[in-house]
Order: C-alpha cells, then sequence, then structure tokens
C-alpha cells in the first residue's frame, strides 16, 4: 500500500508531502536535460509496469517499486520519472488520488532518490550499490508511508506497522533484482552509470 487514498491523511500531511514533491519535482526538472530524456522515459516506464507484478505476503500482496533503481540511474530525476509512473497508475488502476498525489509521491520519489544517491557512492561494487540503493528505497518508502498514516491519526498506527513487515520479503526481492540489473549495465553500458550533477 504505498499509494495512500484519498481522504485518509491529515490536511498538515498533504501539505508536507505537497511541499516535499514540489520541492522534489523543482530539483529533479532542473537537472533533466535533453539527453537524459530517454533514459527518464524508459525507468518512468519501468517502474509503471512493475507496480502490475504483484506477489503475496501473508493476507496482502505487494508489487514492485524499481525506485531504487530509478535514483541510482537518475538521481534528482526520478522525481519526474516517477511522477508519470504515478499519474498513469492513478489513471489506468485508481492507486492512490489527487488530493494525495504529492504524498504518494514524496513518499516514493524522496526513498529512490535518497538511497540512489547513497548507491551511487558505492559504484566501484555496482552490485552491492544496486543492492543499498534497492533496499534504502523500499525501507524509506515503508517508513514515509507508515508515518504518513501514524500521523494523520492513532486509528492507523496498526496500518503502519503491518506495512512495513509486508515490505520486507520486497526488500530482499528488489535488492536482488536491483543488484543484478546494475552490475550488468557495470558491464555492458558502463556510462548509464556515470555520476551527473
Amino acid at each position: 500500500m504505498a499509494h495512500i487514498p484519498d481522504g485518509v491523511v491529515s490536511v498538515p500531511v498533504l501539505l508536507a508531502g505537497a511541499g516535499l514533491s514540489l520541492g522534489g519535482m523543482a530539483l529533479g526538472l532542473r537537472r533533466l536535460t535533453p539527453e537524459r530524456l530517454p533514459q527518464t522515459a524508459m525507468l518512468s516506464a519501468l517502474f509503471f509496469v512493475a507496480s502490475l507484478v504483484h506477489f503475496p505476503v501473508g493476507v496482502s500482496s505487494v508489487h514492485l517499486l524499481l525506485g531504487g533503481l530509478a535514483g541510482i540511474l537518475l538521481g534528482w530525476a526520478a522525481f519526474p520519472a516517477i511522477a508519470v509512473g504515478l499519474v498513469l497508475q492513478a489513471a489506468l488502476f485508481g492507486f492512490g488520488g489527487v488530493m494525495v498525489f504529492g504524498v504518494n509521491l514524496a513518499n516514493i520519489a524522496l526513498p529512490a532518490t535518497l538511497a540512489g544517491l547513497l548507491g551511487r557512492r558505492l559504484l566501484a561494487r555496482p552490485a552491492l550499490a544496486g543492492a543499498v540503493a534497492a533496499m534504502g528505497s523500499v525501507a524509506g518508502t515503508a517508513a514515509m508511508v507508515a508515518l504518513s498514516l501514524a500521523a494523520s491519526g492513532r486509528e492507523f498506527l496498526a496500518a503502519g506497522q503491518a506495512l512495513i513487515l509486508t515490505y520486507v520479503p520486497l526488500m530482499a526481492v528488489e535488492a536482488v533484482a536491483c543488484a543484478a540489473i546494475v552490475g550488468l549495465l557495470a558491464k555492458v553500458k558502463p556510462e548509464a552509470l556515470e555520476m551527473r550533477p
């Protein structure tokens, strides 16, 4: 449940999410050069398609995020890439909502970006960099969604705690996938991993 629906979170949470998202989008769009548009579009599409891969966890299910991969390859430009994916998910599948869009974007894109920037520091060992970015992104998203729910009312504490538990297996799956992808890119297309401002 990385996508919080409309009517769940409080107004202060909505405002905080909108502020974080606006700041992240401003930084991301500033760093999005014309040369990087194809890569950004491809990662946005990958983020969208990954949301179709669900697997059961207990009484719930989770889907792939691949935010760590977007963060490690795009840096702050992950914000606009993830924003496009979230708009498509909301329009086509009803994930999330209009009023809570800023919260959902902040909850997914901010951890993805920060974990990706951390992963970039480890690119001397590409598989490790990918695993760290993936685990940090998923853990950060789970924590931010749980915090968004907890800040909106005590009645959401149990849901936030359950959400964190369901994301533990997702961290492992994404760590393996992102480690493999970043390791492969380091061998066949190392320019995709070049540091960008």
